[in-house]
């Protein structure tokens, strides 16, 4: 199947731009925000508060996006404020300074990763599209950027501490506007030929309506919103046990390539072997394995081989969501339906649980991961549910 490699290589830009930037600030925030002054029960504070703005300017952003067709200037303009808040860190210490920049970066973050998901997928191959690219490869590329900047913050963080990380961090992202002029636009029309800029009436009720969508919401909520106490405390819980930033680097990045792993070959190939729905059971167990381990045990052994189930948590369920996403909802919903699936669906799920972690992490310590556990649990059921949903639409309602 032909492929152009022009916009292949347009996206890989501007995925590397983005997960460059998230890679070198993701795994070391939590410490650089407590050097700025914070403890445990702030930190997860923080880190709530600013996924919940998140979870607020995202699906504005994205309906402004699918509504005037600026997902390019969106993505730029988003990605010079995040810069300039990353920078704005270094003039601030304690709660309330810390938290007015966390917001403001929040706000400027939001938008990024889902409208860069809904234009990537847009040129993706498809069932309509057999030209396009695997939406796996840019992923997996930007994944690979994200382990390239957490081995360079982890180094810049030995040798300058943890502010190198802003830095690093800023570079990339004011790179990102540069990239994203190049990328192709939003597809001006549908593939049955109607106008994209025919937009629904109602569109928050439209994705109300789609159960399909809710279902692939809620899941995602529960095993991607369990990686809420592995984000704010895992590095912090590692330095206690006495392992290097370099060393957390390296674990980090492992988790990391696991990603990479699985959107460019193993994924791909596992969606057409256990269906999306076995997917994401697949990745809810891992989860449950993952997260046991993490609560009981500190040993580097241990820990480097269970951080690849990130791989199957993450990555794997991140393909069969955006697989029926895409599927069910339809494509004049695109930016909306990314926005509302990653920051109020998961988003929104993860802003609580970064807060109940700080609360779960300074009364129980890696205790608390049992709860991460619980979550993984309670989502087989839904799936089973989802499963059973799907069972139930036609092959037409299956490639709206």
């Amino acid at each position: 199947m032909a492929v152009d490699r022009r916009v292949l290589l347009r996206f890989v830009l501007l995925y590397c731009a983005l997960f460059g930037a998230f890679g070198a600030t993701s795994p070391f925030l939590p410490p650089f925000l407590a050097e700025r002054g914070l403890g445990a029960e702030e930190l997860g504070i923080v880190l709530g508060a600013a996924t919940a703005v998140r979870l607020i300017c995202g699906p504005i952003a994205g309906r402004v996006a699918d509504r005037f067709q600026l997902f390019r200037a969106e993505l730029a303009a988003c990605a010079i404020v995040a810069a300039g808040a990353a920078l704005l860190y270094f003039t601030v210490h304690g709660f309330w300074a810390v938290m007015a920049i966390s917001l403001l970066q929040a706000a400027a973050f939001a938008p990024l990763a889902p409208l860069a998901d809904a234009l990537s997928l847009a040129h993706a191959r498809s069932q309509q599209n057999t030209a396009g690219f695997e939406y796996g490869w840019v992923r997996g590329v930007g994944s690979a950027a994200f382990v390239a900047g957490t081995l360079a913050a982890g180094q810049a963080a030995d040798y300058y501490g943890f502010s190198a990380i802003m830095w690093l961090s800023a570079t990339a992202l004011l790179a990102f506007p540069l990239v994203a002029k190049f990328v192709p636009e939003f597809p001006a029309r549908t593939t049955d030929g109607s106008r994209h800029n025919e937009h629904p009436y109602h569109p928050w009720l439209m994705l109300l309506r789609q159960r399909v969508f809710g279902l692939v919401t809620l899941v995602g909520a529960l095993v991607l919103g369990s990686h809420a106490m592995y984000d704010s405390f895992a590095v912090i819980r590692w330095q206690e046990a006495g392992i290097r930033p370099g060393t957390i680097a390296l674990l980090w990045s492992e988790s990391v390539a696991a990603e990479v792993l699985i959107f460019l070959l193993i994924g791909p190939r596992l969606l057409r072997v256990l269906k999306p729905t076995g997917a994401l059971a697949c990745a809810a167990l891992c989860g449950l394995l993952r997260w046991g381990v993490m609560a009981q045990t500190t040993e580097l052994a241990a820990l480097a081989l269970v951080q690849p189930l990130h791989g199957f948590t993450f990555a794997l369920l991140h393909l069969a969501s955006m697989r029926l996403i895409t599927d069910t909802v339809p494509c004049v919903m695109a930016g909306t339906a990314q926005a509302v699936y990653s920051l109020v669906g998961v988003g929104g799920a993860t802003a609580v649980l970064m807060i109940v972690s700080g609360w779960l992490y300074s009364r129980f310590g890696p205790a608390g991961f049992w709860a991460m556990a619980l979550l993984c649990i309670a989502a087989v059921p839904v799936i089973w549910t989802l499963h059973r949903a799907l069972s139930t639409l036609s092959p037409a309602q299956l490639s709206t």
